[in-house]
C-alpha cells in the first residue's frame, strides 16, 4: 500500500513538514547527486502562487545538504512564457536566492533519448536529470486547462529543455492524448520523492490561475500516483476520471484507488473548489493559447552577425547535431532541430535568437 503525507504548514513553519516528509519516506542522499526540481512555469513573483514557493525550496535544499548529498543541482525548464529564459524565471520567482549557490541551468546541456514513436522518436532531456542519484520533485498544488489538476506526474513535463514541449502538445493534438503524452515524459525518468506546495494552491483555469486558495498544507509521497490521486481527491475529483492517472497505473507506475493509498495526516476535500473543464476544453478550445503554442513551434534559432563570433560552442552543445558552422556563423538544420533551444541558452555571447 503507498503512501502519502499531509501536514499543516506555513511558509515560515515549512521545516517540520520537510523534516517529517524525509522521516517518512527517507532518502539515501549521503555521498550521491541529488537534483532538485521545483515548478517554474514561468517568471513571476512568488505571492502569484504559480511557482513552487522559494521557502519550500530553500528548506528542501537545507534537508538535502544536512543529510550528507555529495552535490545538489536545483533547475527546471520552465514552460511556455520563458523558454529560452531559465535564469530570469529564477530570479523573478526568488527560487534563485532560495537555491543557495546550487542553481543551474540545465537547459544548457541535454542528451537524446528514445521516446514513444507515437509522439516522437527521440526526445531531449537535461542531462543533470538522468546522472542524477536522487531526484526530488517540488510540484505546486495547482489547476491545469489541459490536464484538470497539476501536480508530481506533470512537473516532470519540465524534463524537456526548450520548445519541444510545445511542439510536442501540437502533435498530441486533443487532451486524451496530451494526457498520454505526461505519462511517456514521466516514465523518462521516475523521481525518488515529491513534495508539494499546498501552502498555497491554486484553483480555475491554472496553470496560471489569478483565483489563490489558502490550504496550509505540505503533500508528500514516494509514489506520484498516489500523491496525484489525493490531489485530486482534495480538489473534488474523483482520481479514476483522470485520463493520465489510469495510464499511469496501467504501466505500473502505481495506483490512483484511494482504497489503497494510507493517509498519514488528515484528508478533506476542500470545499467549492473551482475546477477547469474535465475535457480540457480551456486550453484545447481557447484559440489565443492555441496561436501561442503553434507559434513556439515556428520559431528557428538563427545567429546574429553582429554578436556572434564564431566560437562553435552552439554547434558542439547542439544535442540533436542540428547546427553546422557556415561562413563563420552558425546554421540550423531544422530537419534535425528538436527545438529545445539549447543553443540559445548556452551562447555565451547571447547571440542565438528565435525568429
Amino acid at each position: 500500500m503507498h503512501q502519502v503525507m499531509i501536514h499543516p504548514a506555513t511558509y515560515d513553519t515549512v521545516r517540520a513538514s520537510i523534516d517529517k516528509a524525509f522521516d517518512l519516506f527517507p532518502q539515501d542522499l549521503r555521498g550521491k547527486k541529488v537534483l532538485i526540481k521545483p515548478n517554474v512555469l514561468r517568471g513571476s513573483e512568488a505571492a502569484e502562487g504559480i511557482v513552487t514557493h522559494p521557502a519550500v525550496l530553500a528548506a528542501v535544499v537545507d534537508k538535502a545538504e544536512t543529510l550528507g548529498s555529495a552535490s545538489i543541482i536545483v533547475g527546471d525548464n520552465p514552460g511556455l512564457f520563458s523558454y529560452g529564459a531559465n535564469e530570469a524565471a529564477f530570479e523573478q520567482t526568488g527560487l534563485m536566492a532560495a537555491a543557495r549557490g546550487t542553481y543551474r541551468n540545465i537547459g544548457l546541456d541535454a542528451v537524446s533519448r528514445p521516446f514513444n514513436p507515437d509522439f516522437m522518436e527521440t526526445v531531449n532531456v537535461s542531462r543533470a536529470i538522468l546522472e542524477a542519484d536522487v531526484v526530488i520533485s517540488l510540484p505546486k498544488f495547482k489547476t491545469h486547462g489541459l490536464t484538470v489538476m497539476t501536480g508530481a506526474i506533470k512537473n516532470s513535463y519540465g524534463f524537456l529543455p526548450g520548445a519541444q514541449k510545445a511542439r510536442l502538445h501540437k502533435i498530441a493534438g486533443n487532451p486524451d492524448r496530451f494526457h498520454d503524452l505526461v505519462v511517456e515524459v514521466f516514465k523518462l525518468r521516475v523521481p525518488d520523492l515529491f513534495i508539494v506546495d499546498a501552502v498555497v494552491g491554486m484553483e480555475g483555469n491554472g496553470p496560471a490561475s489569478p483565483e489563490l486558495r489558502e490550504i496550509g498544507l505540505i503533500l508528500a509521497a514516494d509514489n506520484a500516483v498516489a500523491l496525484d490521486a489525493v490531489m485530486a481527491t482534495m480538489m473534488g475529483l474523483e482520481p479514476g476520471r483522470l485520463r493520465f492517472l489510469r495510464k499511469a497505473a496501467e504501466a505500473g507506475l502505481g495506483t490512483w484507488r484511494m482504497d489503497e493509498i494510507h493517509i498519514d495526516g488528515h484528508l478533506v476535500t476542500l470545499e467549492n473548489f473551482k475546477l477547469p473543464p474535465l475535457g480540457g476544453e480551456a486550453i484545447q478550445d481557447n484559440p489565443a493559447v492555441q496561436e501561442m503554442l503553434e507559434s513556439k513551434t515556428r520559431l528557428t534559432p538563427q545567429a546574429d552577425p553582429d554578436g556572434c563570433t564564431a566560437c562553435g560552442t552552439c554547434v558542439e552543445q547542439c544535442p540533436a547535431q542540428a547546427l553546422s558552422m557556415l561562413d563563420d556563423l552558425p546554421q540550423v538544420d531544422m530537419d534535425l532541430c528538436v527545438t529545445c533551444f539549447c543553443c540559445q541558452e548556452i551562447c555565451p555571447e547571447k547571440a542565438m535568437v528565435l525568429q
